[in-house]
């Protein structure tokens, strides 16, 4: 049977052992220390007291009185006794310059050799020693009599070693307690730490910590969404490659740290940045680009943060742009052949009634207008893309009563627009212009009281009590070597001044909500290519869109112009 391999222990787990092994240690080594310091001190206090002892025997008088009577031992033996007792050492020995023993605490040693040396005592020199004598091992300090400048006597004074070692070991048990109660102290503050590390790495060890970490790293720069995390502060404490790039931050600038304020993105984007609830697949514009944001907030720890991701949905809205295009060339289409089927029906049924006269005067007048529009267009604007966009983009308006016209200054020869200049953006600046102009008109200066409440409409011209003009859009689409200039104006209410920022900002519409976008992505394909919009009163009161767009160099030349354009096409 194969036993399961067993986990590695948590990374907290580690950490407690380790601390628990450093804080043992420490404490150990301090008890050692305290140990060896004490002994240390212990000796020399019993040093210090030993001296102090010898010498106040030395220097006693009644000493030097008592070595001068015949018998010595008689006076000195009771005195040494008392000395010794009072001060707590281990024998007080008085002996005369040839070592004999006047005093000792066994009374049955005076009279003998005193055990130790006495030459630098004789020598009048105080020293101390540490010497096995008839008590065992002591620590002895052994010093001169003197009686008129000569030495009389010697006197030792002695603590044993033993009772140095019976202090110093009271003193460690009292280490030994202080030193477990650190310990203890120690491991247990060390558990409560760990413990709280052990809930934030979610038990995790040093292995799968790294681990996970490598995998953060390479999952953030190999994402193509972007990653924008925040902090409670609304600080930016993560963001990916894919984030920066669609916030349009190069990649030297340092973004973490710095709060959202700081980032110079549109007052829409900063604000669902900055919002304190979820967000839901909300479209936003940024400079060159059209992202959707989506927010969470982090609920838990101790401070509140949020998580954004954002998807480049630029690419999606100008395909969605020219499908929207193409379903009106489609729309366009049907209802041309629907009113075609309406006129040869006519035709037809002129000729049963035999006017074939007006039969023939209505179908050449119904063909010429619709010719010359092709004519006046094809002539002018030898773009195909844009070509056909002013086409289709003339049925539609003919559809909702509005004539569309070509302004008479329109020109543009073929291979004038160099391959850089994208045509998706072409259509995504002409169309949704178009579109909004042809919106305009169909609604005329009457819509304008609509248009009022929201104070961004100014009524166009209208003679007092006469005729209503019929809704036209005009287009003027004009390149030259330095620019393409493309101008939308139409009859309708027009636009205020004090609106004429606000309409190039998403959600800005005067149809409600769901609307508002077109506008948004026109300013956002100019300044893609370095061009700009103006928006000003057009000359029948409607507004009146112009963009500039440079043409750059063209040294590619107007076949590779035109291959180009087939390639994208």
């Amino acid at each position: 049977m194969r036993l399961p391999r067993a986990r590695p222990r948590s990374l907290a787990g580690q950490l407690f052992a380790m601390q628990v092994v450093l804080i043992a240690a420490v404490v150990a080594g301090c008890a050692v220390f305290a140990y060896v310091s004490g002994s240390a001190q212990a000796e020399e206090t019993a040093a210090r007291q030993v001296r102090v002892a010898a010498l106040a025997v030395a220097d006693s008088p009644s000493v030097r009185e008592a070595i001068r009577t015949p018998d010595p031992s008689a006076v000195l033996q009771p005195y040494a006794e008392r000395v010794r007792e009072d001060t707590g050492i281990a024998f007080v020995t008085i002996m005369d310059t040839e070592r004999v023993r006047w005093t000792h605490p066994d009374t049955s040693q005076i009279g003998d050799t005193f055990l130790g040396n006495t030459a630098q005592a004789l020598r009048g020199q105080t020293f101390t020693e540490t010497y096995t004598g008839t008590l065992g091992p002591s620590i002895r300090v052994v010093t001169p009599i003197r009686d008129g400048g000569e030495i009389v006597g010697l006197v030792s004074a002695g603590i044993t070693v033993d009772r140095v070692s019976s202090q110093v070991r009271e003193q460690l048990g009292a280490l030994a307690l202080a030193a477990g109660g650190a310990l203890a102290l120690g491991g247990i503050g060390t558990y409560v730490i760990n413990a709280r590390l052990r809930r934030h790495t979610h038990g995790m060890n040093a292995a799968e910590l790294s681990r996970l970490h490598d995998y953060h790293q390479a999952t953030l720069h190999a994402v193509r969404e972007g990653l924008l995390m925040l902090d409670g502060r609304r600080r930016i404490a993560l963001i990916n490659d894919a984030g920066r790039e669609l916030l349009g931050l190069a990649p030297d600038t340092e973004a973490v740290g710095r709060t959202v304020d700081e980032l110079a993105l549109p007052a829409p984007l900063t604000g669902a940045l900055l919002a304190s609830e979820s967000r839901v697949d909300e479209l936003h514009l940024t400079a060159d680009r059209v992202i959707v944001v989506n927010t969470r907030p982090v609920v838990g720890g101790e401070r509140r943060g949020t998580v954004v991701t954002l998807r480049d949905h630029t690419e999606l809205q100008a395909l969605t742009g020219e499908l929207d295009s193409e379903r009106g060339f489609t729309q366009a289409l049907r209802s041309q052949a629907h009113e075609a089927a309406n006129r040869l029906h006519t035709v037809v049924s002129l000729i049963e009634l035999g006017r074939v006269e007006e039969a023939v005067d209505f179908a050449t007048a119904e063909l010429e207008l619709a010719q010359v529009l092709t004519d006046r267009v094809v002539g002018a604007v030898e773009e195909p893309v844009l070509a056909a966009l002013l086409l289709g983009k003339a049925a539609q308006a003919n559809e909702r009563g509005v004539e569309l016209v070509l302004a008479e200054d329109s020109l543009i020869d073929d291979g004038a627009l160099p391959p850089s200049l994208a045509q998706r953006d072409l259509v995504t600046i002409l169309g949704n212009l178009i579109d909004n102009a042809v919106d305009a008109a169909s609604e005329g200066p009457e819509g304008a009281e609509g248009l009022e409440e929201s104070g961004a409409a100014v009524p166009g011209p209208r003679a007092a009590g006469g005729p209503a003009r019929r809704a036209r859009v005009t287009v003027t689409a004009l390149a030259d070597e330095r620019e393409l200039l493309l101008r939308v104006a139409d009859t309708g209410a027009g636009i205020g001044p004090e609106a004429a920022d606000e309409v190039f900002r998403r959600g800005w519409s005067t149809h409600g909500a769901g609307r508002g976008l077109g506008l948004a992505l026109v300013r956002q394909a100019a300044h893609r290519n370095g061009g700009t919009v103006e928006l000003d009163a057009g000359p029948d009161g409607g507004a009146r869109f112009t963009v500039r767009l440079p043409l750059g160099d063209r040294t590619a030349g107007p076949a590779a112009g035109a291959r180009a354009k087939e390639v994208t096409a």
